[in-house]
């Protein structure tokens, strides 16, 4: 994928530099060229205030994981989890897994990753019937580099492909992770999330 090889490949170092000076000579009406999706998403979650995390493998995912807790100092701390796998995945970290909205963070997995917006889908599949300003403020949601979709449109498809029918309810889409700006008047309604994206590559 163009994002491993951005994050890996130290060749991209050589080739954007020649990339700008070819583009220097092309005419300022030239249409511009369309990040692939993984990377376009990256951008605009990071702008967004997402913390993205990138990892190859399970053990990257568990070493990451072991550095939110030990950042926030949530080791042995409640977490709010609906999903039974992640619980059973993360059991050695001794937290307390529940319900309790009071929670210091959030384990969830998502619907699908919105390339153009940066935004997360999710749906009942993963916060029940709840709103979002319900739920705790820290969000740590599991993901895979497959599920990135280019919009909103191309994930409700791919929700509809995957339940045969049974569309789950309560879909939503969550884009703020940072502090809004109180005139912006674009976010009205909008709940903010401190949010942590561990990323699994899947492809």
């Amino acid at each position: 994928m163009s994002l491993l090889r951005r994050l890996f490949n130290q060749k991209f170092k050589s080739k954007d530099k020649a990339d700008s000076a070819q583009k220097s000579d092309k005419s300022s009406y030239y249409p511009e060229k369309q990040l692939p999706a993984d990377e376009n998403f990256m951008l605009n979650f990071k702008n967004n205030g997402g913390k993205f995390i990138y990892c190859e493998n399970w053990e990257e995912v568990m070493e990451m994981f072991d550095n939110i807790l030990l950042e926030n100092d949530w080791y042995e701390k409640d977490v709010f989890c609906y999903n039974e796998k992640l619980r059973d995945k993360f059991d050695g970290f001794n937290l307390k897994f529940g319900t309790n909205p009071d929670s210091s963070f959030f384990l969830l997995t998502c619907e699908s990753l919105i390339a153009r917006t940066g935004a997360i889908m999710l749906s009942s599949n993963q916060i029940k019937e709840k709103k979002l300003e319900a739920l705790p403020h820290h969000f740590v949601i599991v993901a895979t580099t497959s599920q990135i979709v280019e919009t909103i449109s191309e994930g409700l498809r791919v929700i509809n492909n995957r339940q045969s029918g049974s569309i789950p309810s309560n879909i939503t889409t969550i884009r703020h992770f940072k502090e809004l700006e109180e005139n912006d008047f674009l976010t009205y309604g909008s709940s903010t999330k401190n949010l942590y994206l561990l990323l699994l590559e899947d492809l």
